[in-house]
């Protein structure tokens, strides 16, 4: 993995881009993952942020492309220089997402989409606090399942997890919803065609706000 990477450590030391930095967050099973992989599909100036992990890459995954992997001091050492968005860990393993690749895909007029847990996405508005370009470029989505009733099917349905796991899920879910106010659209969530026109709709409108559009001719 290259390192210059993690060289913009000053987000404003560069002139505002026009780009739309989408955030998406969803309670487990609520098909944000799939919301973002239609979206992506659909939009071709919009590309996802690529995350940072010290975990080991599986069979078929490839550094630069599904994560930057990194050796576990490297990640640490940058957590303490400050240049992640945000960071966690999970089951060992660390994960985050850098200003850096952020910000260069933005400064080109670009669009970025940041796939984000509930937590992750409070971490990313305390740290973006007083940073005129990333505050200016972000936009927030909670998609929402339409009961809770309708989430718990969608993952027995999945077969991944055994129903304690569902149970604890369901729990933080319950959580996580209580959460929507902090976010810039409320999307309840329905067919999968649905859930991709509003999320082309709010990026379509995004686009258009003057701060991030130029009238030609004017």
């Amino acid at each position: 993995m290259s390192s210059d990477i993690s060289q913009s450590k000053s987000p404003g030391a560069a002139a505002c881009g026009t780009g739309v930095l989408v955030l998406i967050s969803a309670p487990s099973g609520a098909g944000k993952t799939t919301v973002c992989t239609e979206l992506l599909a659909a939009e071709p100036g919009l590309t996802r942020a690529i995350t940072c992990t010290t975990r080991a890459p599986r069979a078929g995954e490839q550094d630069g492309v599904d994560y930057y992997f990194l050796a576990a001091s490297t990640f640490h050492q940058w957590v303490a220089e400050g240049l992640f968005l945000e960071h966690a860990t999970v089951y060992g393993n660390s994960y985050g997402t850098l200003k850096s690749e952020v910000t260069s895909r933005l400064r080109k007029g670009g669009d970025v989409l940041l796939n984000i847990d509930v937590q992750g996405a409070a971490s990313i508005r305390a740290a973006i606090a007083g940073d005129v370009e990333l505050t200016g470029a972000l936009v927030t989505v909670f998609l929402c399942p339409p009961s809770f009733a309708v989430l718990e099917e969608r993952l027995r349905r999945r077969g991944t997890d055994l129903p304690e796991v569902i149970e604890k899920r369901l729990g933080v879910a319950r959580q996580e919803v209580a959460e929507w106010k902090h976010f810039d659209y409320l999307l309840t969530s329905g067919t999968i065609p649905e859930d991709l026109r509003r999320m082309r709709a709010i990026l379509e409108v995004e686009r258009m706000r003057t701060g991030r559009s130029k009238a030609p001719g004017i």
